[in-house]
């Protein structure tokens, strides 16, 4: 599957956001090492500290099918410039990216920002054991 696809299934996921409060839809797809493709959109709570974002939830959505070795990602939203992941799915990313896996952050207009997870959050928590 090529970038272009995962964008366009990025685009596709954005609009089941439920996003009554901030209405501020973000899709996201994630990409496993072995292929299978998992799409997510932010859910919001009116108890903000609820509201699930669109990375985790097609990260969440992977690992609960059983896909821990995911390989890449990409953010869609619909923004002027590409969409940056918050503090939180950036070191829920690096849980279940290598620092060296993709992530293409994408804008309404489809320009794009190409990085790795290292690069997106170098300083993470890892394994600490």
């Amino acid at each position: 599957m090529t970038v272009d696809n995962l964008i366009q299934l990025a685009v596709k996921a954005s609009q089941t956001a439920y996003v009554p409060y901030s209405h501020f839809p973000i899709g996201a797809v994630v990409k496993t090492a072995t292929g299978e493709i998992f799409t997510g959109c932010n859910i919001e709570n009116a108890s903000f500290g609820l509201t699930n974002c669109g990375e985790r939830t097609a990260i969440f959505k992977a690992v609960s099918e059983g896909f821990t070795n995911l390989e890449e990602i990409v953010v869609y939203g619909h923004t002027a410039k590409p969409v940056s992941p918050c503090g939180a799915c950036r070191q829920v990313m690096a849980e279940f990216f290598k620092p060296e896996s993709k992530v293409t952050l994408v804008a309404k207009d489809q320009s794009t920002v190409v990085m790795t997870v290292g690069e997106l959050l170098p300083y993470s928590f890892t394994d600490l054991t």
